[in-house]
């Protein structure tokens, strides 16, 4: 897991190859008002969910993994509150993995709340199951879903 203001993501790109093309994505000046689900950036190996809706809380949130994609979170206003804990531990699904979907839910608890304010983005690789939208209020972020098999 990454945190990190925006400002020095060029930090991070050499990471992935598909990571110069996801933080030009998050320094778009319009990034405010993009429309709110998925926003296509380069088909199936780089787009973007917006996401503007009432934080869970700590109680509510459940931890999600994925295997196919690395999700860099975004917050654009608000901030919000992310569980952590590692994929390897977490024992308590709720369902099988949903292959098609890419994810799995559990019921574990996290190990590390993360606060990321406004302007800050969170990447989270399989190996960490994170547990998003604990915050409380309205949370405005951008996931950029990166697929790790960049072909």
């Amino acid at each position: 897991m990454v945190l990190s203001p925006l400002s020095p993501a060029d930090r991070y790109i050499t990471l992935h190859p598909g990571f110069a093309a996801a933080f030009s994505f998050l320094q778009r000046r319009e990034l405010d008002q993009l429309p709110e689900g998925r926003n296509e950036i380069d088909g199936q190996r780089l787009y973007a969910i917006v996401v503007r809706k009432p934080g869970n809380g700590r109680a509510n949130a459940k931890l999600e993994v994925h295997r196919r994609y690395i999700d860099i979170q975004y917050c654009v206003a608000n901030g919000d509150l992310i569980g952590w804990k590692d994929t390897a531990t977490c024992s308590n699904a709720t369902q099988p993995f949903d292959e098609a979907n890419d994810y799995q839910l559990f019921t574990d608890q996290p190990d590390v709340w993360v606060a990321t304010p406004p302007g800050t983005f969170a990447i989270f690789f399989p190996e960490d199951a994170h547990a998003p939208l604990a915050g409380e209020g309205l949370i405005h972020k951008v996931v950029v879903k990166v697929a790790l098999d960049w072909k």
